[in-house]
């Protein structure tokens, strides 16, 4: 009996660059995930944004501000033991970009992001999509994962020094932020991998739901998040009221109302 077509079997080599997400993946096995599941209402700040500004860009730069008012959420332990407190945030976002093998979800690191308005994180975050190579971790990935991924414990190394050093934090970020909405549509959560990161958030679906304000049902646009702490590092009283006050920011749109002044 013959087979039709269409019945085959491919057999392509796995991507260096997706053998070191692999070893991210196991990295992140040591931290204690706690998941926090809100839906947020996004009306006014889609409302608010302006073209050259993205939704993403406007979610990082509220992670942000809120992460820099709660700087224990995003805390960690040195090899020391001692509990490392950033009163800055660099946010590692997710962008998804072309590389050898089909694409790949870079890791781009958004310094300062609590003190950069949303127009400038927006340019980054598409200027890193249209040219992986603008960005550290692009150029460091394209040099370094083809021989990392062939090394034993090379990769494994890495995640260990950037768990427990300083410097090397400072090089990958205290925060995260990965979407996985643009996958389907309608509303929805996602759960993402344990990363050696204390804080990530999710992004997941959004949907137009009923919502009542001020006695009334209206329709509104509602966005799903996962806030995700480390409870080897963060309670929940800290990592509940770093929520509210983020909810709160992405509600009012508060960082879109803060423009720099145009200049007259």
């Amino acid at each position: 009996m013959s087979l039709t077509p269409h019945r085959r079997v491919e057999v392509r080599p796995v991507p260096a660059n997706r053998r070191v997400v692999t070893q991210a993946l196991r990295a992140g096995r040591r931290i204690a995930p706690v998941h926090g599941l809100i839906s947020v209402d996004v009306t006014e700040a889609r409302r608010l944004l302006e073209s050259n500004e993205s939704f993403t860009g406007f979610l990082v730069a509220s992670v942000g501000r809120a992460a820099a008012d709660h700087p224990e959420v995003h805390a960690y332990r040195n090899w020391r033991r001692q509990l490392v407190i950033h009163h800055h945030v660099d946010i590692a976002v997710l962008v998804e970009v072309v590389a050898a093998g089909g694409s790949f979800p870079l890791a781009h690191l958004i310094r300062d992001a609590d003190e950069r308005d949303v127009a400038d994180v927006s340019s980054e975050i598409r200027g890193v999509k249209a040219s992986p190579a603008t960005s550290r971790s692009g150029r460091l990935l394209g040099r370094v994962s083809p021989v990392a991924a062939r090394l034993p414990g090379m990769v494994n190394l890495f995640y260990w020094l950037m768990a427990r050093s300083v410097r090397v934090r400072r090089m990958a970020g205290t925060v995260a932020v990965t979407s996985v909405g643009m996958f389907a549509g309608g509303g929805g959560f996602g759960i993402g991998f344990p990363t050696v990161l204390t804080l990530s958030v999710l992004v997941g679906g959004m949907s137009e739901r009923p919502v009542v304000i001020s006695g009334e049902v209206q329709v509104r646009q509602v966005l799903d998040l996962t806030v995700t702490v480390d409870h080897n590092v963060v309670d929940g009283a800290p990592a509940a009221r770093f929520v509210a006050d983020l909810r709160r920011m992405i509600e009012t749109a508060e960082v879109l109302k803060q423009r720099p002044s145009e200049p007259t």
